[in-house]
């Protein structure tokens, strides 16, 4: 190539010495060691590893006994047992690996057995908070016991509406209320007779109107209208009103009486209903006291609902005739009265063995924190601490929560609110428009709920680190990490392990369990996966596809068990499912569309193999790579770069060689020449360093 490059330039003639012989050669050796050193020619035999079935430790997977754990994650299952352990704030989980590997499966297994061994945590319920009904209170009770306050509150207003309205209906109420009645009757009657004399004497007559006590004057036996009042002379008037103003503090001394008995009936009235409320409710809050002695905030609540039962006797009367004429929505409305006596139970533990294990798939903020629902009554949105539901958070509080990153980062909220719960260690339950401010109507703000809880989140390893660089706050919540590998050694003993693996897959699937050379056969093709004849994959679910799949076979031909050609038959169908592009690359070499040399030389010009990936699928495809060199001073241009077909690392690379020439070859002067690196026939972008 430089021969004809001296030739075709006439170097000589430009006042140039020879091109030393090193230089001619050298640049094209190079380029194609530069693009060909990492291949090396092997024979057959090296080229895949076989897995002898002789060393297996069964003939068939039904012989051995199935998997316990995980295999081949020693560091990531040394790591979840430590974070699991560990009860200091901030060591969270994150496990890190490629999809397959087992990270939920692993998480799963390990968190229902340390969970057996950990306490059942506390009931949480919502109550009405008669103070303020906006923000209703949270009790903790022991696990089972919210389940039963429910159940004995709701006992309590059914025999409340029951037995209060008997109480109020019997002849002893009405006979007491009628003695308190007649008793003060009596005391009114008498202090308005006192009166009317003293206002005889003062010739006055006294009448009781809505506007109070009327002083009506007499004069010769007869009362005097207004009328009549002005057209007397103005002695008598004045005379007449010296004695009413005499009389007038007499009246306004009755009249403050008057007032006193009214309100003297009332207080003993209402003395007497509640004597006759709690006569009726009495023993059955007090057996509820006696039940829940050993629950202080329990106690306080029952006093409370005591006071409100008592305090709002008029809800428990019977309907009026004309109400039950018309049920609707008068019935409805007595119903929804009476939901503030309810209990609305959150997190409900009376079925748990252990502390709670909770797998969140869709973690939104709903799904994780509650929310508060709401009904439509008359055209008006209305809720109260009834339509409070909880969340995730709060069925795994005091326990275990596992949820998927991607899908946390890809819900609104979900994720802030997740770290200010964990910093603050509180569920706050609110509605996800207030805290963008725009949401101004009134709503209900329960009270938070303490949180004392592990956070596992499982994702892949290239979301942690953007995570740990880009949140501050993610490397203080999160401070055990669990990373999970893609392959492990290649050795007898993970061997057997994964043969049990393949059992356990079988029992569980009721599958055809596979012999030695099926089992063999799915060792060399994870040695495949692992692209590593000294490793294998770790990505189970691939495994799992292909033993799937070779049933299938084994079951269209009648076989008993899975053997070799099964494994191989479904290896070879899932690569024809998916190898059209490269059959089609095939296709257009054989049409010389695309011209690859397959035998002889060219000098500058060798066959680069460019891997490509089509998803599930990955090949290798023939490139040819030319260099042409001329004289000129632009050095080594690479024309991928040139155009922007070439990435980044490619670009490298190319670089990296043009220092080599010019370090190799241009100490004392500059290297003279223009040498133009390209792939042919390639029209999509160039990358990696290879």
């Amino acid at each position: 190539m430089f021969d004809r490059f001296e030739q075709t330039c006439n170097w000589k003639e430009h006042g140039g010495s020879n091109f030393p012989e090193d230089i001619k050669h050298g640049f094209s050796n190079i380029i194609g060691c530069w693009l060909s050193f990492m291949y090396e020619e092997l024979p057959p035999e090296k080229l895949r590893r076989v897995c002898d079935p002789s060393i297996l430790p069964c003939e068939r997977t039904e012989d051995i006994a199935p998997l316990e754990g995980i295999i081949g994650q020693e560091r990531a299952v040394r790591a979840v047992k430590f974070g699991l352990e560990i009860k200091e704030r901030g060591f969270n989980i994150y496990v890190a690996g490629l999809p397959g590997t087992g990270k939920t499966t692993a998480v799963k297994g390990f968190l229902d057995e340390v969970a057996k061994s950990k306490p059942v945590p506390f009931d949480w319920c919502y109550v009405n908070n008669f103070q303020d009904s906006y923000q209703p209170k949270a009790l903790k009770l022991p696990p089972g016991r919210a389940n039963q306050l429910e159940r004995d509150m709701k006992t309590l207003i059914e025999d409340a509406r029951r037995e209060i309205p008997k109480a109020f209906e019997s002849e002893d109420y009405a006979a007491r209320r009628e003695s308190v009645a007649k008793r003060l009757d009596a005391r009114r009657k008498e202090l308005l007779t006192q009166l009317s004399e003293s206002a005889k004497k003062q010739g006055f007559l006294f009448q009781i109107t809505p506007m109070g006590i009327l002083m009506v004057p007499i004069v010769d036996g007869k009362p005097l209208s207004d009328e009549e009042f002005l057209a007397l002379n103005p002695k008598t008037r004045e005379k007449i009103q010296e004695r009413r103003e005499k009389l007038e503090v007499e009246v306004s001394t009755v009249s403050r009486q008057l007032r006193e008995i009214e309100k003297e009936l009332k207080e003993q009235l209402l003395k007497l209903n509640r004597d006759v409320a709690l006569y009726a409710i009495g023993h059955p809050i007090s057996d509820l006291m006696e039940k829940y002695k050993d629950l202080p905030e329990v106690i306080a609540y029952l006093k409370e609902v005591q006071e409100d039962l008592v305090g709002n006797l008029d809800q428990f009367r019977r309907e009026p005739a004309a109400q039950q004429q018309f049920p609707f929505p008068v019935a409805w409305m007595r119903e929804v009265q009476f939901r503030k006596y309810e209990v609305n139970v959150i997190a409900d533990n009376s079925t748990l063995q252990g502390a709670p294990v909770v797998i969140e798939l869709n973690p939104t903020y709903g799904n994780l924190f509650g929310k508060i629902e709401k009904e439509a009554q008359f055209g008006a949105l209305t809720t109260d601490f009834t339509m409070i539901i909880g969340g995730s958070l709060h069925k795994s509080n005091g326990g275990y929560l596992v949820l998927p990153v991607e899908e946390l980062l890809r819900n609104p909220f979900a994720y802030d609110s997740l770290k200010r719960a964990a910093k603050n260690n509180e569920i706050a339950i609110e509605e996800a428009g207030e805290r963008l401010g725009f949401i101004t109507t009134k709503s209900l703000d329960p009270k938070p709920i303490p949180l004392d809880i592990k956070v596992i989140l499982i994702g892949d390893p290239f979301t942690y680190q953007l995570l740990y660089a880009y949140d501050p706050e993610f490397k203080e919540l999160f401070k055990v990490k669990a990373d999970f590998d893609s392959r492990m050694d290649r050795t007898e003993e993970n061997i057997e392990k994964y043969a049990a693996f393949v059992c356990t897959l079988c029992r569980k699937e009721k599958l055809k369990h596979l012999d030695g050379s099926g089992v063999a056969k799915l060792i060399e093709y994870s040695s495949r996966l692992a692209e590593d004849q000294g490793k294998m994959s770790t990505q189970f679910a691939q495994i799992a596809d292909i033993v799937r799949e070779a049933n299938f076979y084994a079951a269209q031909e009648g076989s008993q068990h899975v053997t070799a050609s099964h494994v191989k038959k479904a290896i070879e169908e899932k690569t024809y499912r998916s190898n059209l592009i490269q059959e089609k690359i095939r296709e257009m070499m054989k049409k010389e569309i695309l011209l690859i040399d397959t035998s002889g030389e060219v000098v500058g010009q060798v066959n680069g193999l460019s891997v490509m990936s089509v998803g599930d699928f990955a090949f290798g495809s023939p490139s040819r790579v030319t260099v042409n060199i001329g004289l000129g001073r632009e050095g080594l241009i690479d024309i991928e770069r040139e155009v922007k077909l070439g990435g980044p690392i490619h670009s490298k690379g190319v670089m990296i060689l043009g220092g080599y020439l010019a370090g190799k070859y241009a100490q004392e002067k500059p290297l003279s020449l223009s040498a133009r690196l390209v792939f042919e026939q390639s029209y999509e972008g160039v990358e990696g360093d290879s």
